[in-house]
């Protein structure tokens, strides 16, 4: 397909053009240097969806696919009430199977991981590599030094609104359903984001996920989705967790390294034992989860879980106390998110 006239830079970012030239070229080899390069490649991969579509050249699975998002985008901000701006009217073709890879890493004796801080995004679980080969030797040096780590690829993330994020070739790995939801969940990283706070984040952007894909399905005239995956990832889910309590347990107790280390391997020897079991009985052979589960498993491996959806019952029930008006919706939510960290955890809880 030819190369279409690019997307323009978006105008209310232009001002950090300059800064994040200045960064990429300082030096790429730096965290912030290999930040800026690949964002910056990013946003010069831009092209218009819509343009793309009405290209004639335009693969017809890749217009068919594109269409679809749009009307899903569409949908966000008409029903959803999520920002009405560039983003996703967009697409970039990054020719990779992710478009970052983060990095996870907790010590040897304990599952709180260690924690980034930046800028924009605050204090988060995890730093991100546009390379894999980045983001292989940077938990390679941390696991010399003792710690367990965890590299993971990602589909898409948000710049919570700094710039118009492209739909990108990665997330079309997705079918239209999940690809719909990721569109809602992205932009409701773009309404609102509180720092340094990632399960109450990512716990809304999920809520808005959810509830904004049963609203679509029934806008065209389809039934709510019994979502098989989803069920499957909450039993997954509520094993991690589990486990993820006896092994703090465990490193608080006071025992020597030698039984730690003993009990810890048998904390993921019985956690692989329950999934067989789910696996084999109420899931009925789903193996979708099996790669996960064999590969080595650390507290590390652990950290993910639980961020994506703690507080999903909580922001279930503000949007029942507002009636499902989602403009409501987001204000309350955004009144919760102004609270300090006690006072939203204290809230939260009252809620589920």
């Amino acid at each position: 397909m030819s190369k279409l006239k690019s997307a323009p830079i978006d105008n209310r970012s232009l001002c950090w053009v300059p800064l994040l030239l200045v960064i990429g070229l300082g030096g790429c080899s730096t965290y912030y240097g290999q930040l800026a390069v690949g964002q910056l490649s990013l946003l010069s991969k831009r092209e218009p969806v819509a343009a793309i579509i009405e290209n004639p050249e335009t693969d017809p699975q890749l217009r068919q696919r594109l269409a679809a998002a749009l009307q899903a985008r569409a949908f966000a901000s008409s029903a959803l009430a999520l920002p009405d701006n560039g983003s996703y009217r967009v697409y970039a073709d990054i020719q990779r199977p992710y478009v970052v890879w983060n990095v996870f890493a907790t010590e040897e004796f304990s599952v709180s991981p260690l924690t980034h801080c930046f800028p924009i995004a605050g204090c988060v679980a995890y730093r991100g590599y546009y390379q894999e080969g980045r983001a292989r030797g940077a938990a390679a040096l941390l696991k010399v030094d003792g710690y367990d780590t965890l590299v993971a690829g990602v589909q898409a993330y948000s710049t919570l609104g700094w710039f118009d994020d492209p739909l990108l070739s990665s997330m079309l790995r997705w079918d239209d359903e999940r690809l719909a939801g990721l569109i809602f969940h992205e932009l409701a990283h773009q309404r609102l984001y509180v720092a340094g706070d990632t399960a109450f984040n990512e716990s809304y952007a999920s809520f808005v996920e959810r509830e904004g894909m049963r609203q679509w399905r029934a806008s065209r005239g389809l039934p709510a989705a019994r979502d098989a995956a989803r069920e499957h990832y909450a039993d997954l889910s509520r094993l991690v967790l589990d486990t993820r309590e006896r092994l703090a347990a465990l490193y608080a107790s006071g025992v020597g390294e030698d039984a730690m280390r003993a009990g810890k391997a048998a904390e993921f020897s019985r956690m692989r034992q329950a999934y067989r079991q789910l696996r084999n009985g109420p899931w009925k052979g789903d193996g979708r989860f099996d790669r996960w589960m064999a590969q080595p498993l650390n507290n590390a491996s652990l950290v993910p879980f639980g961020l994506y959806d703690g507080w999903v019952p909580a922001f279930a029930a503000l949007f029942e106390e507002v009636g499902g008006d989602w403009q409501r919706f987001h204000a309350r939510v955004q009144a919760v998110g102004s609270l300090s960290s006690d006072e939203r955890t204290r809230l939260l809880n009252s809620l589920r």
